[in-house]
């Protein structure tokens, strides 16, 4: 397969389903497939073995859960336009409001939906404020002071999201809140959504307490119907972006191996969370104060910036150790790179498009998409 490309696993997906398939049973609760963090429809039927339904969050998510998934979504929007109104009421079996004055809008036209408002809890732990959606000034959710001691009669449910890659004991504390702040209002619903940002697939992941926590709940609220919309819990560690070394260059020092990849283009978050990859038979090693070469690492390692194949300066990462020179068409393999990472690339530059193959059980490779100028070109048209 010629560079660059990312490829699922197809055994690791279904192992990833399975697990979240028995977490759904031991809890009691729904897991749908969040398509922000995956959308490779291809895989779809694979899904449907596993979970029922997913969610959406545009006109063109809520489509795809309908037409390529084939169930409606559970779909949640900032903020709906008229004009898209009337088809993503069409194709959504759930419809969460962010704001009161969108229920006020569009709730009477919405009435073949089960009808929710998104609530703030004004609590979360994720760290990097870009993913923070309960940060102060967030545009996401009502908070408890803003509404009706009785809700009104069409409204059937909560949804809270305010994780991001978390552990249950995350969870734990951030339930804590949601029930302090909007337990009074939980008689008057039919279900609560907890989100995404679950990350139950992660090897350290609680999952124990998670059943506990969802058991008691169950015990405090038993008419409630309880939603989880994980998108990286699924997708969690399937695979990996396959890159090949175009030409090695110096300055000051610093080699840069330049790839047929681009981080801003293919692995955006690397640069926007940030975080550093993890690169298949390389160490990272962090850099001097100044950003260069560590003072104690001896001349003769291997030690290579890596760079993307963008005109954009900043279009690089880290410092990575190897146990041999690179050369020219060598591969540079790097790890979990489905989630978030394939909704999320651009083809800014030009820059060639990672195709989209799926490595299957039996050992075969199939080609699932291939990226032409074409594709580039008509974006524009």
């Amino acid at each position: 397969m010629q560079t660059p490309y990312y490829m699922i696993e197809e055994s690791l997906l279904r192992r990833n389903l399975g697990l979240i398939r028995d977490v759904a049973r031991r809890t009691d609760s729904e897991w749908i497939l969040a398509f922000k963090a995956f959308a490779l429809w291809k895989t779809f039927p694979i899904f449907r073995e596993y979970i029922s339904a997913t969610t959406a969050s545009s006109l063109s998510e809520a489509r795809l859960a309908l037409e390529e998934f084939g169930a409606k979504a559970h779909t949640f929007s900032p903020a709906y336009k008229e004009d898209e109104m009337d088809d993503i009421i069409r194709c959504s079996s759930h419809l969460t409001f962010n704001s009161l004055s969108q229920y006020e809008r569009f709730h009477e036209r919405a009435a073949t939906c089960s009808l929710g408002i998104r609530v703030n809890p004004e609590y979360s732990e994720v760290g990097t404020l870009l993913y923070n959606p309960c940060a102060p000034g967030t545009r996401f959710g009502v908070t408890a002071d803003k509404l009706p001691e009785t809700l009104p009669s069409d409204i059937r449910g909560f949804h809270c999201h305010c994780h991001c890659e978390s552990g249950a004991d995350v969870f734990q504390r951030t339930l804590q809140h949601i029930e302090e702040k909007f337990s009074r209002w939980f008689p008057q619903l039919e279900w609560i959504n907890f989100g995404g940002g679950h990350l139950v697939t992660r090897k350290d992941y609680d999952i124990e307490l998670l059943v506990s926590m969802m058991q008691k709940f169950h015990e405090r609220w038993p008419h409630l119907k309880v939603i989880f919309e994980p998108g990286s819990a699924f997708a969690w560690q399937t695979g990996p972006l396959v890159s090949s070394v175009v030409d090695v260059v110096e300055d000051k020092g610093i080699r840069t191996a330049i790839l047929d990849v681009s981080f801003t283009c293919h692995m955006p978050d690397c640069l926007e969370m940030p975080y550093y990859p993890d690169v298949r038979g390389a160490e990272h090693i962090e850099p001097s104060e100044t950003g260069g070469l560590p003072a104690d690492l001896q001349p003769s390692a291997f030690v290579y910036r890596l760079g993307g194949n963008s005109c954009l300066s900043g279009d690089f990462m880290g410092l990575w150790q190897f146990d041999h020179e690179l050369q020219v068409g060598e591969q540079i393999v790097f790890e979990d790179m489905i989630h978030y990472t394939t909704v999320k690339t651009n083809t800014f530059n030009g820059i060639t498009h990672p195709s989209i193959c799926m490595l299957h059980e039996d050992g075969t490779l199939e080609l699932l998409r291939r990226f032409t100028y074409e594709d580039y070109r008509d974006r524009m048209d």
